[in-house]
């Protein structure tokens, strides 16, 4: 059975294979969707909505960057790692692929310690630092929801980074449904455990964290048990636990640029925080969460298609298919140009549904619809910037990957949300949100240059390795 599913990704035509592998890993990431929209929700309708409701999701807000650290942790050991071990099945190396597996598992648990050790002890600081208020000085009281929410959360890490980390592998093999299965059994969990910690018990904010950690418990369970088992083409083995920098270092290197891509929204999040803040106070900090949360659960369904499309690529390159590897390209970037055009389309024209689906204070309403307008104006771009940026990744090309990663957040975005505003003869909000889409022209138009020259030569040189 193992070598039937990995098998097909060599043989199969790729349009089918594409939706058939896509298909259930965009169904996950609209389930995980689903479970964190439901999440904040139950947090933004605690009553009184317009006080204590606001206050708790904007908690829950600020911790968001720094949960986004963990999940940027995870994706360094386990996104830089799966893509590696579908590539060696490919070459025929099952050895290797398991090593790989075995090195990110390892991986995976020493950072979920020491990341639960630091989180822990210096929880209050970092909120702090990401813009929770304590209520003096006539600000409003939002350290109280995120503090007790990221501490509990922090316990977790285990669990977090373990579920998401190993269940790339379980993708990487093709096995995309299964994979689906481990966040559509976190999310029932959490649906369910949420309204009974958050408003049964009483719990709050609390409330919301201990349901999240129980239900990655249980998916992390799950997770396991796959890949411990007979189904699995690669099986997480003692001998292959102990670390070996031969396939630990790649493995980093090229888990570096999804690593980049998560952990910069927490500096993003500062940065866009302490400049709202400045010139919108804390209604601008709040109607940014809620941008930021739009923006990061609208792109679930396209890190579900290239999911995807990363084990067929993966796979071919290391086979040799060159072919296989240009069609399954094409076809994911029309995919994902069409998914981010729509989405586009639907944010613009009617952006206070999206705004109210999290907190529906009149006030918030108004200044979310209108800067949602602006922050998300170039997203009908994004497609092109993921489906070239991903494949850099699926095909093993790390430097590139982590160039792209860097360039759009670090090197672009970062100095314009303090350059704009300071230049443009706009609101200064406004300008503040314009920096986003800006940020994305820049970026968009350097990766499918530079993907368009390196691209072609690295299939040059498969063809010339295994002329098809």
């Amino acid at each position: 059975m193992p070598q039937k599913e990995t098998g097909r990704l060599g043989t199969e035509p790729v349009g089918r294979l594409l939706f058939r592998l896509a298909a259930p890993a965009i169904a996950a990431q609209l389930v995980n969707l689903l479970y964190n929209l439901v999440d904040r929700m139950y947090l933004g309708h605690i009553q009184p909505a317009d006080t204590v409701g606001r206050l708790a999701l904007t908690g829950v807000g600020v911790c968001l960057p720094l949960i986004m650290i963990l999940s940027a942790f995870a994706a360094l050991a386990g996104m830089g790692a799966a893509p590696r071990a579908s590539i060696y099945l490919g070459q025929g190396d099952k050895e290797s692929a398991e090593k790989t597996l075995g090195n990110a598992v390892t991986a995976l648990v020493l950072l979920a310690v020491i990341l639960t050790a630091v989180f822990y002890r210096f929880a209050e600081p970092m909120l702090r630092a990401f813009g929770a208020s304590d209520g003096t000085g006539g600000s409003e009281n939002t350290l109280q929801y995120a503090f007790s929410y990221l501490r509990i959360y922090a316990l977790g890490s285990l669990f977090v980074l373990t579920t998401l980390g190993l269940n790339t592998f379980i993708s990487a093999q093709g096995f995309t449904r299964i994979s689906m299965c481990t966040v559509l059994i976190g999310a029932v969990c959490n649906i369910v455990l949420d309204p009974i910690f958050i408003f049964v018990l009483k719990m709050d904010a609390a409330g919301a964290a201990l349901a999240t950690i129980l239900s990655q418990a249980v998916s992390m369970v799950w997770t396991l048990r796959f890949l411990t088992g007979k189904r699995t083409a690669i099986r997480i083995r003692l001998s292959c636990l102990k670390l070996d920098p031969a396939f630990l270092l790649p493995s980093l290197a090229l888990g570096l640029s999804p690593f980049i891509m998560m952990s910069t929204e927490s500096l993003l999040t500062v940065c866009f925080n302490t400049s709202l803040r400045k010139y919108g106070g804390d209604l601008a900090v709040g109607a940014m969460t809620v941008l930021s949360s739009i923006m990061q659960f609208s792109m679930l369904p396209l890190q579900g298609l290239i999911q995807g499309a990363q084990p067929i690529i993966s796979y071919n390159f290391g086979a040799g298919h060159a072919g296989r590897v240009r069609q399954a390209f094409r076809y994911t970037l029309f995919a994902s140009m069409t998914f981010s055009i729509a989405l586009w389309a639907a944010v613009q024209c009617f952006p206070a549904a999206f705004v109210r689906l999290f907190n529906d204070d009149p006030n918030l309403v108004a200044l979310g619809s209108r800067a949602l307008r602006i922050y998300m104006a170039a997203n009908c771009l994004f497609g092109a910037q993921i489906a070239c940026q991903q494949t850099f990744v699926a095909l093993g090309n790390a430097k590139s990957s982590l160039f792209l990663a860097a360039l759009r957040k670090i090197i672009l975005l970062i100095p314009l949300i303090y350059i704009l505003p300071a230049i443009l003869p706009v609101a200064k909000t406004d300008a503040v949100f314009l920096a986003e889409p800006v940020a994305d022209v820049l970026a968009v138009a350097t990766t499918v240059t530079l993907f368009f020259f390196q691209f072609r030569a690295a299939m040059r040189k498969l063809d010339e390795r295994s002329p098809q």
